[in-house]
């Protein structure tokens, strides 16, 4: 059994070392603040678009548009979905403005790590990517450019996965997470997170 779980180690590093490289949370300029903080999101529009593939595969890099396995067995456009709305919705959260705005979203990518990968690699990345847009709740009319943002996050493996989620801190609860910082970034309202890392990721 050591030998065979020895070489499934070995296995995932060669597998993994293909798909080692640089991984980003980047969009263009952040919005002015001082613009943002007049708005007040009245709904946060996500859509997952049909064209985006699927998988269930629990193998180290599935060859997929969106990969979720924090969720029990079921519609996964619906799950990340719904892990994307809860992380910007927690993002907007501090816009108190009079203006109402609509956020729209649409999802470019949404490619979490799998459990095998969890359990076995030797790190890994979530690749998540999306287009975003504000309009005016009344009129519809555009506030922004549609903007493609990066929101890449090192994902938790091993021990320290185990630990972590232990301490409440699992997939969902830190890409929620950490959607909310990008965003609030993006909006001007909070710290600016863009940056480059480099890891192990599809």
């Amino acid at each position: 059994m050591q030998i065979i779980k020895v070489a499934s180690l070995l296995l995932a590093s060669a597998l993994l070392s293909a798909c080692s490289g640089s991984w980003r949370v980047d969009y263009p300029e952040p919005l002015s603040g001082a613009t943002s903080r007049t708005w007040h999101v009245s709904s946060i529009n996500v859509s997952v678009p049909d064209s985006l593939s699927v998988s269930d595969e629990n193998t180290y890099a599935p060859n997929a548009d969106i990969v979720w396995h924090g969720d029990p067995v079921g519609d996964r456009r619906v799950q990340v979905r719904n892990v994307m709305q809860d992380g910007l919705r927690q993002g907007v959260s501090v816009l108190r403005g009079a203006r109402p705005v609509q956020m729209n979203v649409e999802l470019v990518e949404f490619h979490a790590v799998t459990p095998i990968a969890v359990n076995n690699a030797p790190g890994a990345v979530h690749n998540i990517r999306f287009n975003v847009q504000m309009v005016d709740a009344r009129t519809g009319a555009a506030l922004t450019q549609g903007t493609q943002i990066s929101a890449d996050l090192g994902a938790n493996v091993g021990a320290t996965a185990v630990i972590s989620a232990q301490q409440g801190q699992t997939q969902k609860v830190r890409i929620r997470d950490h959607l909310s910082r990008v965003i609030r970034g993006w909006l001007g309202v909070g710290p600016d997170p863009r940056g480059v890392f480099t890891g192990v990721g599809r």
